[in-house]
C-alpha cells in the first residue's frame, strides 16, 4: 500500500499527532506554541489528503494500526483523538517499546456496555457510522454535536459537516476493537487519558480506561470533544510530555 502522509512541524522531540473523524488542522488547533520545543508529526489517516484512501474506501481501526506501526520506530510521543486512538492503541500494544509516551483523547471504547450512557453514545455512532446521511436526522445531529459540530440547526447540514459524514459512512465499527492492555501497563508506558467534561459516558470511558493503563487522568473542558482547544490543555499536555 502507498503510505500515508505526515506532515512535520517544529523542533524538539518527536509527538506524534494521530487524528480521528476530524481533519488534524481542526483536531490539533490549540497546540501551536509546542512547536517551539517539540516536533509536532501530524498524521493524516488515510481517506484524509495527501494520504490515499484506505481500502475499498471503508475507515478501519486495523489498518490505521499497520500504518502507524511504521511511525513508531523512531519511539516517538503518542497522542491519538478518538477513533484515532483505536489504531494508535493496537499499534501500540503491539510495540510498547516502541512508544516513548501515549495520550489517549476520548477514545471511543466501549467498555462498559452496561452503563446506559457508554450504550447510547455507542447506539449514536453506530448509526452515525451504519447509516451516514440517511441515519434519522435527531439521532445524526446528537452525534455529531458530541463529535463536535455544536453550531447545528434544524436545517441541512452545512457542507463541510455532510462531507465528514460522507467519508465516515461504512467505518469499521469501534464496538469491534478490542485491543489488549495489558502489554502497556506491564511495559510501564507512560499514559494519559484526556477528555472533556461534556458527556457522561465519554467520562466514564475515560475513567475506566485510565485505571486499565494506570494512567494518568486530565479532564479539561471548554471545547467539548476537541479537547486539544481547551485552555490550558496544551500547558498540561507539555508538563505529561515532559515528565514522560
Amino acid at each position: 500500500m502507498d503510505p500515508i502522509t505526515v506532515v512535520r512541524e517544529g523542533t524538539g522531540p518527536e509527538v506524534l499527532l494521530v487524528h480521528g473523524g476530524a481533519s488534524p488542522a481542526t483536531t490539533w488547533s490549540g497546540l501551536e506554541s509546542l512547536k517551539q520545543r517539540w516536533t509536532l508529526a501530524l498524521v493524516h489517516r488515510r481517506g484524509y489528503p495527501p494520504s490515499p484512501q484506505p481500502q475499498g474506501g471503508r475507515q478501519d481501526f486495523e489498518l490505521d494500526a499497520r500504518d502507524l506501526a511504521n511511525l513508531l520506530a523512531t519511539r516517538p510521543h503518542v497522542v491519538a483523538h478518538s477513533y484515532g486512538a483505536l489504531g494508535t492503541l493496537i499499534a501500540a500494544t503491539a510495540a510498547p517499546a516502541h512508544v516513548r509516551s501515549l495520550t489517549l483523547i476520548e477514545p471511543p471504547l466501549f467498555m462498559l456496555p452496561e452503563d446506559p450512557d457508554v450504550a447510547h453514545l455507542q447506539r449514536l455512532g453506530d448509526a452515525a457510522l451504519s447509516e451516514g446521511l440517511d441515519a434519522d436526522p435527531a439521532v445524526l445531529r446528537e452525534f455529531l454535536r458530541l463529535a463536535g459540530a455544536s453550531a447545528l440547526d434544524d436545517g441541512p447540514l452545512p457542507d463541510d459537516v455532510a462531507a465528514s459524514v460522507r467519508r465516515a459512512h461504512g467505518s469499521r465499527l469501534p464496538g469491534e476493537a478490542r485491543p489488549q492492555l495489558e502489554p502497556l501497563r506491564k511495559a510501564r508506558v507512560p499514559a494519559l487519558v484526556a477528555s472533556g467534561g461534556h458527556h457522561a459516558g465519554l467520562e466514564r470511558i475515560c475513567d475506566a480506561l485510565a485505571r486499565e493503563l494506570d494512567a494518568q487522568r486530565l479532564v479539561a473542558p471548554g471545547a467539548g470533544h476537541f479537547v486539544a482547544r481547551a485552555p490550558s490543555f496544551g500547558e498540561q499536555l507539555e508538563r505529561f510530555l515532559a515528565a514522560a
